[in-house]
């Protein structure tokens, strides 16, 4: 944490290296939100190259270096959202919630699974209001004013979604099982 605190305040007197190593220290992670929101490495890369850039041009806005990774986080998050509306036409279905998937039910069914896998396949309408709901921790209300949508859109792509997921589980899992009885 030291060479955080370190870095954080050479970074904001525009030292090249502390920049540097800023970089180094959060970049992955970066990429790895970055591509959960665009499903395309490249454009994850562009993304936090530019993400990173906005951040040490702004980086007199962040008050403490302990809060340098929340505020790095939502600089990607934000352009994350923008690159995927400015450059994907999404379409949200308006149809029925699928309220009879609870929680715990999904929840469950999250352990041992390849979370990338499941990103990589989910529609991108699902996977971005999941990515808000569940990892940043946003409130329809706020999804919906984030995405110009609806805040009745967002509850129903987040059913959808967690329906996707259940549905894609139990294809793997009758994948397994086939795969099982074939042998």
């Amino acid at each position: 944490m030291k060479n955080l605190e370190e870095n954080f305040k050479l970074a904001k007197k525009q030292d090249r290296r502390a920049q540097k190593a800023l970089y180094d220290l959060f970049s992955a992670k970066m990429l790895a939100i970055a591509n959960s929101y665009t499903n395309n490495i490249h454009d994850a890369e562009d993304i936090i190259l530019n993400s990173f850039l906005k951040c040490f041009n702004k980086i007199a806005d962040c008050k403490e270096w302990k809060s340098f990774p929340f505020w790095l986080r939502k600089i990607v998050v934000n352009d994350s959202i923008t690159f995927v509306r400015k450059n994907r036409n999404i379409l949200y279905a308006d149809i029925e919630i699928a309220d009879h998937i609870s929680d715990e039910d999904f929840d469950e069914e999250l352990i041992d699974i390849n979370i990338e896998e499941i990103f990589s396949k989910m529609p991108e309408g699902y996977r971005l209001i999941f990515n808000l709901y569940i990892f940043e921790e946003k409130k329809h209300q706020e999804i919906a004013e984030i995405l110009t949508i609806s805040e009745g859109t967002s509850k129903s792509q987040l059913n959808k979604a967690k329906k996707w997921i259940a549905d894609y589980l139990k294809s793997k899992e009758n994948e397994k099982k086939h795969k099982t009885i074939k042998i």
